[in-house]
């Protein structure tokens, strides 16, 4: 019977592995902290989604979805829902904690209120040029080669001549 693969258990990053930039400061860590939970997050929407797809009658199970059968499935269901809870437990505090970390640094709430209804951030990097005149740091860079480009060629074309 085709079995179910296994999600990967909650893991802590082992603290040799982090770049020492995250454990510079105690704002550092809260940052990092903060993409850990949105690494949880996906976790836990993947988590809901395979629950769901558990409470599924076996009927409805298309032949690659590999869901397991019987007491297997409600086993499964049992593991799943209780990895989510422990994932929801955790992102919970940590978001309480990066929260209490704000206010113990007493940063203005002007600082962190979300911007106007509508608003799109720029997309630094690669894209269309814009009549503001913002670049990412790829399109400058393409620019910088191709007058470099240039002068060298113009550089040889006058040497030969």
């Amino acid at each position: 019977m085709a079995h179910r693969q296994e999600p990967p258990p909650i893991q802590e990053n082992d603290p040799s592995e982090i770049d020492p930039i995250w454990t510079s400061s105690r704002t550092a860590r809260q940052i990092y902290a903060l993409g850990e939970v949105e690494k949880d997050i996906t976790r836990l929407l993947s988590l809901a989604a395979s629950s769901v797809s558990l409470l599924t009658l076996p009927q409805t199970d298309e032949p690659d979805d590999n869901l397991p059968q019987g007491e297997e499935r409600s086993e499964q269901f049992v593991l799943e829902v209780s990895e989510y809870f422990e994932r929801l437990d955790s992102i919970q505090v940590a978001i309480r904690s990066s929260l209490a970390h704000i206010r113990q640094s007493r940063i203005a709430p002007s600082a962190i209120t979300a911007p106007p209804l509508g608003f799109v951030p720029p997309s630094l990097g690669v894209g269309l040029p814009r009549a503001t005149g913002t670049r990412g740091l790829q399109e400058e860079r393409t620019d910088r080669d191709a007058w470099v480009g240039i002068l060298d060629a113009l550089t040889r074309l006058k040497a030969s001549q």
